[in-house]
């Protein structure tokens, strides 16, 4: 698994040169605004909740003394528990909302790739496309979030909190990498088969996703290019593994 996540961390490499190849650029437009968008509100939203929630937490502490240093710290843990919550919400909408905006850029790329005209096979409809994701990014956000408000919870501990915020991104990756690959596999699988598929791959979508979530801290380019490039990414790897089976 290890081989396949520094795989698919190096694709993005062969990405970014694949985008200026084949002229890819024109199709970001809609998933940048989008994402943009988005990122301005989520972003909003959290400074606004995090402020008023740590206040809110100090508010418990029933003494003057260390009043401040209490409110200062009350802020912290919001802030990051609430950054966490909304990068993982963030990610699963744009995803989702993205998803027939995303599909072309993922048929330009097989089809540049394999040599075959995925652009005259039949499609599905806008509507099916963003239904499928949708379903697919609402099931992984409530699997990624069972799985990560306790390790949020235990990322709070001192140095054991490093196992937790380990696999708070080991979980974010795998599920942001799944959602990325989809757009590939809904053409040549179905809903259940991607799962198989995905679960057999795991390294790739990791890796594919690790870069995703890194990529986010950018600002503001993060959000506006993240999406586009890790799909190119996992198209990439995607399409190499079907070919293989």
């Amino acid at each position: 698994m290890i081989k396949d996540i520094v795989q698919s961390i190096q694709t993005y490499f062969k990405a970014i040169k694949l985008v200026n190849k084949i002229n890819l650029w024109k199709y970001f437009l809609i998933p940048i605004v989008l994402g943009l968008l988005l990122g301005l509100i989520f972003i909003s939203t959290a400074i606004s909740l995090s402020n008023n929630f740590g206040t809110y937490l100090s508010d418990f502490w029933p003494f003057e003394f260390g009043k401040g240093i209490v409110t200062s710290m009350s802020s912290w843990i919001a802030g990051f528990l609430i950054i966490i919550l909304s990068i993982i919400l963030y990610k699963h909408t744009l995803m989702a909302l993205a998803a027939p905006f995303m599909t072309p850029i993922s048929e330009r790329v097989e089809a540049h790739l394999t040599g075959k005209q995925v652009l005259d096979q039949p499609k599905t409809s806008f509507t099916a496309q963003l239904i499928r994701s949708i379903r697919l990014n609402l099931r992984n956000l409530l699997k990624e979030l069972a799985i990560t408000l306790p390790l949020m919870l235990l990322s709070l501990i001192p140095v054991i909190g490093l196992i937790g915020v380990f696999f708070v991104f080991y979980y974010q990756s795998f599920y942001t990498g799944f959602g990325n690959m989809d757009y590939t596999l809904e053409r040549h699988l179905n809903y259940k088969e991607s799962k198989a598929f995905v679960k057999k791959n795991k390294g790739i979508a990791i890796g594919n996703g690790a870069v995703f979530t890194a990529m986010l801290l950018i600002p503001f380019v993060g959000i506006m290019l993240t999406l586009p490039i890790s799909t190119v990414a996992a198209t990439i790897d995607t399409v190499d593994r079907l070919n293989i089976e």
